[in-house]
């Protein structure tokens, strides 16, 4: 390797305890670009294990620091510190473990912690001593970002049939091995405010899933291989939209295919809402990033204050006070994504509530009784198949209609599913507006007369 990062005085913070532990992490990211394959997997373990410890205590003298002055910013400095030392770092680390240290999982390891560091150094370091404003203020609720992580898994496992796995949920813009970066921009009619999500795609990947798809045999990108690629991606974010109905209305305005130079200038420019780092294994990394600032304004209610306070109480107990006519379906799943999609796809029409266990069902069901159940057939400890006996041994729950969800639609799978004789089953790889259309129509059917 004769990658090398080169110190410079705009690194320094003007904390000397500080730049002295980055100039020294630079030094250790240094030594291990230049450890070539032949000084042995052992030498390049023990330089990131040296690596690591450094970066431990560095974190922990920083935080140190910046509780000793009341840095206002400490809570998201130390969230991002925490990101790294309990995601990012293990799960490379495991890829280099599986691989025994081959060249490509080192260069993942030394690509990311690099930009890492460098990004982290020149942003969310130089904000505790106001030198630059943190990136990361403006990110969306914790529930909705892990939310969309699941979406995105999903969808490249139905897509690619590939595991992924989140290694970041601060993606900076970092360097992994040679990268494709992509931007899609997207507006609604009538709204000037616009939704860009960046995709950044290790070559690599694009070649072991699009250009397998196409039964490519080149282990290099082409012309072809590039627009076949914009075209799944694409498809994969408007898969993803459809699970946020925030984003519905939105149509694509314009799509650039970027230099890494310029996906750096964006990431300088703008602070993402959203900015995810995966891991699909061996066949290559990809980030997905969405910059939507407008969808914080949302926010859950109008804050009370001295002069709107009696305004505001009285109006929320006469919401809370009128019955909403609607029915009332719960929704049973283990996978918050499930939850989060079918909630925010019935919301509209129904009073929505989430279970994310069997034994936690019961107990909804028993504060709230609802009209209707959705209940996954696969879940861990107590499935659905126990669920439903639990609920018909109760004489008062017998009645409550119950439609099994499941992601196999197999011969053997949907004939154990019948023999039970639930009021319907439902597949969850449907399109939501198909899954919308038979829970409507299955709702209707089992109406409380």
């Amino acid at each position: 390797m004769d990658r090398q990062v080169v110190w410079q005085d705009s690194y320094d913070i003007g904390v000397e305890a500080i730049d002295q532990e980055h100039r020294r992490l630079f030094k250790i990211i240094n030594r291990l670009f230049a450890m070539d394959e032949d000084k042995g997997q052992w030498a390049c373990q023990e330089g990131i294990k040296y690596f690591k410890a450094h970066a431990m205590r560095h974190f922990a003298d920083e935080e140190a620091y910046m509780a000793s002055i009341g840095y206002e910013g400490l809570e998201t400095h130390r969230h991002i510190h925490r990101e790294f030392r309990e995601h990012t770092l293990p799960a490379l680390e495991e890829e280099l473990e599986q691989s025994d240290y081959a060249p490509d999982a080192v260069n993942h390891f030394l690509g990311v912690c690099t930009g890492w560091l460098i990004g982290h150094t020149l942003t969310e370091d130089m904000a505790i001593t106001g030198g630059r404003i943190s990136k990361w203020t403006d990110l969306l609720p914790e529930e909705e970002v892990q939310a969309m992580r699941q979406v995105i898994a999903q969808l490249v496992f139905d897509m690619f049939q590939l595991e992924s796995q989140m290694i970041s949920s601060a993606y900076g813009g970092e360097r992994f091995g040679k990268g494709v970066y992509y931007r899609l921009i997207y507006g609604a009619k009538g709204d000037e405010r616009r939704q860009e999500v960046i995709l950044v795609f290790e070559e690599k990947l694009l070649v072991n899933t699009v250009g397998r798809i196409l039964g490519l045999q080149t282990n290099k990108l082409d012309s072809v291989l590039i627009n076949a690629s914009r075209y799944t991606a694409k498809q994969f974010v408007g898969r993803v939209m459809e699970h946020f109905p925030s984003w519905d209305g939105y149509e694509l305005k314009e799509e650039n295919l970027l230099s890494y130079e310029q996906l750096q200038k964006v990431f300088e420019r703008e602070k993402p809402q959203v900015s995810l780092l995966f891991n699909t294994g061996g066949a290559g990394y990809f980030a997905y990033c969405v910059i939507a600032p407008h969808l914080l304004e949302k926010g859950i209610g109008t804050p009370i204050e001295a002069d709107n306070a009696i305004t505001e109480i009285e109006q929320y107990l006469s919401r809370r006070e009128e019955p909403s006519g609607k029915g009332k379906i719960l929704v049973v799943d283990d996978s918050a994504t499930i939850r989060q999609a079918m909630k925010g796809m019935l919301s509209q029409d129904y009073e929505v509530a989430v279970a994310e266990s069997g034994v936690a069902a019961i107990r909804t069901i028993t504060l709230n009784r609802p009209d209707l159940v959705l209940l996954d057939y696969e879940m861990p400890v107590c499935d659905g198949k126990q669920t439903l006996e639990m609920l018909r041994s109760e004489e008062a729950f017998s009645n409550i209609p119950v439609i099994f969800l499941t992601g196999r639609g197999d011969p053997e799978t949907v004939r154990r599913l019948l023999s039970m004789k639930p009021a319907g089953y439902l597949l969850k790889y449907l399109k939501p507006a198909e899954i919308k259309q038979k829970i409507d129509e299955l709702f209707e059917k089992h109406r409380p007369q």
